[in-house]
């Protein structure tokens, strides 16, 4: 049985979404803009949306950047989790 491969990404790969997942509250909001405004400088803030999970307790906070890399997805995803609110990105 042979292993699918996931699809490769070519960069520079504009619209590339990145989801935050994390409990609510306007600090997630503003610490997800930190990062991409370090990472993505100029990225569309109009783009983001943020989702409310059915009992509130959490926000998913989508993102679209242009993504320059594999080095950049990764310092972003680092950055994100050392937040202790955040629970996951993908």
């Amino acid at each position: 049985m042979s292993q699918q491969q996931p699809p490769k990404i070519e960069f520079p790969c504009e619209n590339y979404p990145i989801k935050v997942l994390g409990e609510a509250g306007p600090e997630l909001h503003t610490y997800v803009v930190e990062i991409m405004e370090r990472h993505a400088p100029g990225f569309d803030q109009a783009r983001i949306t943020v989702r409310e999970s059915s009992k509130g307790r959490y926000h998913s906070v989508t993102v679209w950047i242009t993504a320059t890399g594999v080095e950049q997805l990764t310092a972003i995803h680092e950055d994100l989790r050392v937040n202790r609110n955040i629970k996951m990105v993908m």
